[in-house]
């Protein structure tokens, strides 16, 4: 494959980049106590640089008591001394900038954690300066909780707590209170905390649970769901008054305001639920919000077809004010899609194809670390779990934790996959030495490099980075469209099925293929097999 020649752009640096997910605790382990840490990743960033993106994500590395893996914060402002201090941080950022990856780095703004001072403080009486930082409510006469709204990890997203004589809310663990963050003073600390962080030289922000920072003051029930699959409470109800209210939009305005100030930065909100689309469009709409969101639609998908990702596209046209659309097919909250979307016998070409569709997407892309690998799902026993989610709910879920197991690095078993000098937090899965990067990197058919050589060719290509996307076909198996940009039209043509399909465009003669995954012969298509052609 030839990478069309870089193009001259205008654009904003962000605009179609590509950012690789880092989970701390799962990189690269620098001390010796199993758990990846900020120096670990410093060794390990020209493996990210080599991949030629545009920047890390760095899920939380705050001071927490890892109730939830970091997502309960207890410092905003601090390193957690498992990850390491605030100087290791600043020399990661100063890093990766020489390598030329931009950072960006969780804010969870939602909810903290219950040993927060913040809330040590709030929950001591009703009248101290902290008093209303969070959200307290009184019991129903009968002292039950204030109403039906449910956590996500299970029972009610409300807990008691004698001192103040009050139930506080939580959206996920009781140990993760949920901020007002409609009180003046929280927004203030709140945008002092992103301050700070810019002032270090953050490059941007992943607004972690976005959607849940405020909801109905009236705390109205919310209604049941329709009947379907549900192994959660949660599941049960239709959340329109737990979240997503109206006057997050401000908020968010006002955080854009002071990223603006920073120069060239980038904003993305995690906006889950079962209909996104809306607040995911209300949260970037115009150029005073954020600068681009994403969903679910990928994440929990069970399989992968045309029709799921011909929907996914329809909702970001390329219109005057619509906002700009981010896209993973896994992170660490989800099962390793590869796992989800092909079976054993299939894994191998669908990786590659999986990846050859990713790179052919209309939006920001997110890569998550090991991904670049084919990375399986790892089935960790019930016993060694440590996911809160997925202790609660097992075995009806598949396991966070199976997607969060540590990076192999050597395909030497004797040495933790090059991860650790010492047994690591999670179990390393047994497939993931065959597929680890020492393997890889001397391969030059190996996903590693075609992961290379693809974000290579999309980075040259402004059809594929930025250009817009018109839907050709999309059946039970074949996806096909193509996108452009200027003089650039590029042919993007999937075959989603493990049998083998045919399919040919208007014109044929007028295409030649530029990078094919799996067997393609003309316009037949092997299972999990698909193709770039350009126009000429």
């Amino acid at each position: 494959m030839t990478a069309p020649a870089p193009a001259t752009s205008t654009r904003e640096w962000w605009r179609g980049a590509i950012i690789y997910q880092i989970y701390p605790r799962s990189f690269a382990d620098s001390n010796g106590d199993g758990i990846g840490d900020l120096p670990g990743i410093i060794q390990r960033l020209d493996h990210v640089a080599s991949l030629g993106l545009d920047g890390i994500w760095l899920s939380p590395f705050f001071t927490s008591p890892m109730a939830d893996f970091g997502y309960d914060v207890a410092d905003y402002r601090d390193v957690d001394p498992i990850f390491g201090t605030l100087a290791d941080f600043d020399a990661l950022v100063g890093r990766a900038h020489e390598l030329r990856l931009k950072v960006l780095i969780d804010q969870v703004y939602a909810h903290s954690s219950d040993r927060h001072p913040w809330f040590q403080a709030s929950r001591t009486d009703r009248t101290n300066p902290h008093a209303d930082w969070y959200v307290w409510a009184d019991a129903k006469p009968e002292g039950s909780p204030p109403n039906n709204w449910q956590a996500v990890f299970g029972g009610p997203a409300w807990t008691w707590d004698a001192r103040r004589g009050q139930y506080y809310m939580h959206n996920f663990l009781p140990e993760q209170p949920q901020l007002n963050v409609r009180h003046p003073a929280v927004q203030d600390a709140l945008m002092a905390v992103a301050q700070f962080w810019l002032d270090r030289g953050v490059d941007g922000f992943r607004l972690d649970a976005i959607n849940f920072a405020m909801h109905d003051p009236a705390l109205t029930d919310n209604p049941p769901a329709p009947a379907g699959k549900r192994s959660r409470p949660f599941d049960f109800q239709l959340h329109l008054h737990n979240q997503s209210h109206p006057d997050i939009l401000p908020f968010l305005e006002r955080l854009r305001a002071l990223t603006d100030r920073y120069g060239a930065t980038f904003t993305v909100a995690e906006v889950g639920g079962r209909h996104p689309e809306p607040e995911m469009h209300a949260f970037t709409a115009g150029t005073r919000r954020l600068h681009s969101a994403y969903g679910f639609n990928f994440l929990y998908a069970k399989p992968l077809t045309p029709a799921l990702v011909r929907d996914a596209l329809a909702e970001w046209p390329d219109e005057p004010g619509a906002g700009w659309p981010s896209w993973a097919f896994e992170n660490h909250d989800a099962a390793r899609a590869i796992s989800r979307w092909a079976e054993p016998q299939h894994r191998a070409a669908f990786a590659r194809l999986k990846l050859l569709l990713l790179m052919c997407l209309r939006g920001n892309l997110f890569l998550y670390q090991g991904e670049e690998l084919g990375l399986t799902q790892v089935d960790i026993p019930f016993e060694a779990l440590r996911d809160p989610e997925a202790i609660a709910n097992w075995p009806l879920t598949l396991s966070r934790d199976g997607a969060r197991t540590p990076m192999p690095w050597r395909g030497d078993p004797g040495c933790h996959a090059g991860f650790s000098t010492a047994p690591p937090w999670l179990p390393i899965g047994e497939d993931h030495l065959a597929l680890a990067v020492d393997r890889q990197n001397g391969d030059p058919h190996s996903l590693l490099n075609l992961t290379r050589r693809l974000i290579a060719f999309r980075q040259a290509s402004e059809a594929l980075r930025v250009g817009d996307v018109t839907m050709l076909t999309a059946t039970d198996s074949l996806l096909a469209f193509e996108r452009s940009a200027g003089d650039e039209t590029l042919l993007c043509v999937f075959n989603l099925a493990a049998e083998p399909a045919e399919w040919l465009p208007a014109h044929p003669a007028h295409w030649r293929a530029v990078e094919t995954g799996g067997v393609v012969e003309g316009w037949r298509f092997g299972g999990y097999a698909g193709l770039i052609a350009e126009r000429f």
